[in-house]
């Protein structure tokens, strides 16, 4: 007999626990020294995030999940076009948000690097199944796209969508503040939603290593495109520095919001009737809407006039 519906909301409470202790844990870190500071290295954190973290999630085995067939239509194909069609549209997003220093570019910035990796390491081999991975990143984005539309026009997003979008336009955080609370809405409310429309296993098994398989591939990212960020768009982006512990930081929270994630997902494919659905669906808008409001009320995120003013000024110059 597979698991309980009890069972499941008991692993996604651990699993979110988690993701809001990352969160929690990285802000020491982040307050520690706002000054910049020559960087030697971060060998405690290359020791931490990889050699202790990604061993114990390997150790969190996906549930048993029978074989979902892709029920989208963004990527029929599974073909290399899916990837490549995303980077295309998302750059021309970014050029307008970039050249109107709309401080939606920051995240627009972001997504667009880790697509282009993601689309690297799909066409290296690094993932086991191409086609799972092409799928899910265009549905991902797909979800993005979808909610910047109605934004604009005016529509009902999600509530940690309305936090971070609404606090871009009011201009109310700093580059990082705006990067985490749109990197928090489109993983924890949209991530469990495209996993589903994908499928979490085949006939050959769980996805879930291919999954996890990307997080070190992450680490990689967090630097330069926190200093293109900076160099673009907000100089104080990278200021917050201890050796490179922002970057171990990002890595952890990251870590903990993607298991935090697929235990969402299992939830949702193991409900078994629509009012079970309705309430995974209510905790996953929950608990991303309360990171949301964690991230906001970190004093370092939120930025004063004197800040948005440096910001933009620097952005009509750099951006």
């Amino acid at each position: 007999m597979g698991p309980t519906f009890r069972q499941h909301l008991t692993r996604l409470v651990v699993a979110t626990l988690m993701g809001s202790s990352a969160l929690v844990a990285a802000a020491p870190h982040a307050v520690a020294s706002p000054v910049r500071e020559a960087d030697p290295g971060d060998p405690l954190g290359a020791l931490i995030t990889p050699t202790y973290v990604d061993p114990l999630i390997e150790l969190l085995a996906a549930l048993p999940t029978r074989p979902m067939p892709y029920t989208g239509t963004t990527c029929p194909s599974g073909q290399d076009a899916c990837i490549g069609s995303v980077v295309t549209t998302m750059q021309q997003r970014l050029a307008p948000l970039a050249a109107s220093c709309s401080h939606h570019a920051i995240f627009s910035l972001a997504y667009l690097r880790v697509t282009e990796n993601v689309r690297d390491a799909v066409n290296s081999g690094f993932f086991d199944d191409r086609v799972w991975l092409r799928r899910l990143d265009a549905e991902f984005a797909q979800m993005y796209f979808d909610t910047m539309d109605r934004w604009r026009a005016g529509g009902q997003v999600d509530p940690a969508w309305q936090v971070a979008l609404g606090a871009a336009d009011e201009r109310r955080m700093t580059g990082l503040g705006d990067f985490l609370l749109n990197m928090n809405a489109h993983i924890n409310n949209d991530f469990p939603l495209a996993l589903n429309v994908v499928g979490l296993a085949d006939t050959t098994g769980s996805h879930k290593s291919d999954h996890n398989r990307y997080n070190q591939r992450l680490d990689g990212l967090y630097s330069p495109v926190f200093a293109e960020e900076a160099a673009r768009f907000d100089p104080t982006f990278d200021d917050i520095d201890v050796s490179t512990a922002e970057e171990t930081a990002a890595g952890l929270i990251m870590r903990g919001w993607r298991e935090a994630v697929w235990r969402n997902a299992e939830a949702l494919a193991h409900a078994r009737t629509p009012l079970e659905r309705m309430l995974v669906r209510q905790w996953i808008r929950t608990y991303a809407r309360a990171q949301a409001d964690l991230i906001t009320a970190t004093p370092i995120f939120r930025a004063g006039p004197a800040q948005q003013q440096t910001r933009d000024a620097w952005c009509r110059s750099h951006g």
